[in-house]
Parts: C-alpha cells; structure tokens; sequence
C-alpha cells in the first residue's frame, strides 16, 4: 500500500456513538487519543436514523446491546464528560442546529465545553432534520434564514466585549450580558453542515469549517469549496482559515469478496435510504420514498413500519450504495480520500459503516480509520 503523498497535513477523526450504553463512547474517545486521531464528533438526535419497528439483531447486532434506536444521550453532556479523557482529540457535535436550542445557549455550552477540553470544541450546526423537530413542535420555518441569524448571534456572544444588542426578524436581545470567555487558543470553531448555494455561502462568511455529509466526488468537492471559499473573500475573510471537512461513510473489507458480503447485510442497504433521490436518479432508479425525497433530511424512521422498511431495502441497488458509500478495500480507500485531499479536504470524520453488521468488521473498520489517519498524517517523502 503507498505510503507517501503530496498533499499537505490532513485530519482524520471518528464518530461517536450517541447510545447508551456510555462506556461505548467512552471507547471511541480512548482509541482516537491512543491512536493519535485529530477529533471525535458526536450527532445530535432525538430519534435515531434507524426505525425502531426493524431494530433486532437480524438487522444489526448493535441491537444485542442497544434496546432501542431512539435511545439517545444529549450531545452537551455527553461531550463535557468525553472531555476529561480527550486529550489533544478535538470534540464537537457534527451538527446540531438553533431551533431547539437558542443561540445564546448554543454560545453558553459551547464556551463552558472549552473550559473542559485542551484543545478548540466544534459546534456543528445545520438547518435541522425533520425527525428532530416536526414531531415534537419545533418551530423551524424559512431554516436558512433562522440559521443565518442565529450564526450571527452565536459569533456576537462568543466574542462580544460588552453586553449583546441584536434586533433580527427571528432573534431579539436586549442588552443581555455573555461574560463567559473561552481560554486562550480555546474559541470554539463553527463548522457548517452545508451542501446548496445558500448555505455554501453561509459557510463562508461566518464558519470556521466546512463540515458536508453527503458524498461526493473530487471535482464536486472542489467545486463547492470553491463556492465557500469565493463567499469568504466577499466578506473579507480568509478563506484559508475555514477548515474543508467531509463525513466519510466507508465500508471496507480486506477483499472484494468480503466488501461483497458486507454489502448483502440489511443495516448496510438501509443506508442508501438516507440517500437523497437525486443520488438514486444519478443511478437511474427511483427512491422509494418519492421524488424529491432529500433524504435524512426528510426522514421519518419512527413512522416507518417493519414491512415498509424491508420493502423500500428491497429496492436499494448496488450502484445506489457505491454511490452513496465510500466503498473498497483499505488501499482503494486510501486512494480516494487522497483524490479528495488534492480537491481541498483537509479533515475527514471517518464512520466504518461495517460495525453495523458484526463485531468483527466493527474491529477491522476501525483499525481501518487508524490505518487511514496515520498513512494520511504523514509528510511527503
């Protein structure tokens, strides 16, 4: 496997579970500090991405010790008690979003969490997901909009000097003090989950970092960094300084034939349903959940009956998951994030998509993620 490349310093970080029980996140933390890996980002849901009603271990052996999907720690807390065994490991939340939380909160939390971490906490922040929000009440109309407000307000109460005055259509504060200060070299970074040309521009001029989840090519990586980076010179920003990041969903194996049997597992197909049904049209099929499905975005797991999943499964094609899935052996991944490294990807959040399916593949794919991070870390040769 090659060893050597021309690109500058990379990041690889992982992705911690949100489930009980909490010594699994607690696992995450230690290999990623053993194992010298740049950040551990926890999501942030009130309902799993996975629908209760085919939650068993036939569908994934995480179930033996996970009750139910829907069980999910707070991220805040969670994250404040990660921190006194992280090290160096750059925590955050990858992303939560100003709906259900204020932005004055979102400041709050954030800077306490810097208080706690020895290195910059990531506040990851989208326009929301409607499995967060729809079912219980959240009001999150023209999401855009209130995300750009809210980004304003957050940047206004992690760096104000004096009390916050702002006057917006969605946000008011009058005079309203935020003393709390982060530590020197310890000011919490935005990274924004961003993927149209609106919230690309957003990303620009007030994020610290790029943080999309959708899979992409290299040249459709380079062509919204592009965007994000032609938003921060107009406004008179640098454009350097925002941190180009992905969420990888890999699914690995050491040979072909054992990518092949990962990719019969029912966990592993239902993830091409979180697909957006322009991904399924790119394969010239159509997602069972309707035209202009957008995927996570719009998911209702826990609405979803056991019979409705197996049959939308049932319609998952190989080229959508190729597609949709960073996918082969270790060296061809290795190819392809370097390929996006040469497109401006400088810090890669890494899931082994294979723990979904046994034990053994969740110990290989994250061997995989060390195997990555340390042949991606080092210096040209």
């Amino acid at each position: 496997m090659p060893d050597s490349h021309s690109s500058r310093s990379f990041a690889v970080g992982a992705m911690a579970g949100v489930n009980p029980p909490l010594g699994a996140a607690r696992f995450v933390v230690r290999m990623a500090r053993l194992g010298r890996l740049d950040s551990v980002l926890a999501p942030d849901h009130l309902i799993s991405v996975f629908p209760r009603a085919i939650w068993d271990s036939d569908f994934t052996p995480q179930a033996k010790v996970v009750n139910s999907p829907d069980e999910q720690f707070d991220y805040a807390p969670l994250l404040a008690h990660l921190a006194a065994g992280a090290g160096k490991v750059q925590l955050g939340v990858g992303v939560t979003d100003p709906h259900r939380r204020h932005p004055v909160l979102l400041a709050q939390t954030f800077l306490t969490l810097a208080h706690m971490t020895k290195v910059p906490p990531i506040l990851g922040l989208g326009s929301g997901e409607t499995e967060n929000l729809d079912p219980y009440g959240f009001t999150w109309d023209r999401p855009v909009s209130r995300l750009e407000e809210a980004l304003q307000v957050i940047r206004t109460a992690l760096t104000a000097p004096e009390s916050i005055e702002f006057a917006g259509k969605y946000y008011r504060i009058d005079r309203a003090p935020m003393d709390l200060k982060a530590p020197p070299d310890r000011m919490p970074q935005i990274w924004l989950g961003a993927h149209g040309p609106r919230m690309l521009e957003l990303t620009g001029r007030y994020a610290d970092g790029w943080y999309p989840w959708e899979s992409m090519s290299p040249d459709e990586y380079q062509r919204r960094l592009k965007l994000v980076h032609t938003s921060a010179r107009a406004a008179g920003r640098d454009p350097e300084a925002i941190v180009p990041a992905q969420m990888i969903s890999m699914l690995t194996a050491r040979t072909p034939a054992g990518i092949r049997r990962l990719l019969r597992a029912q966990a592993v197909r239902y993830l091409g349903l979180l697909a957006p049904d322009a991904v399924w049209a790119r394969c010239g099929v159509k997602h069972p959940f309707g035209e202009g499905f957008r995927g996570l975005i719009d998911l209702l797991p826990h609405q979803l009956t056991k019979t409705e999943v197996q049959e939308a499964i049932a319609e998952v094609t190989d080229e959508v998951l190729h597609e949709w899935l960073m996918i082969g052996t270790p060296a061809e991944i290795l190819t392809r994030i370097r390929a996006l490294s040469d497109a401006g990807l400088r810090h890669a959040i890494v899931f082994p998509s294979g723990a979904l399916v046994s034990n053994a593949d969740a110990a290989f794919g994250y061997g995989v993620v060390l195997w990555l991070a340390a042949r991606l870390r080092r210096q040209p040769t």
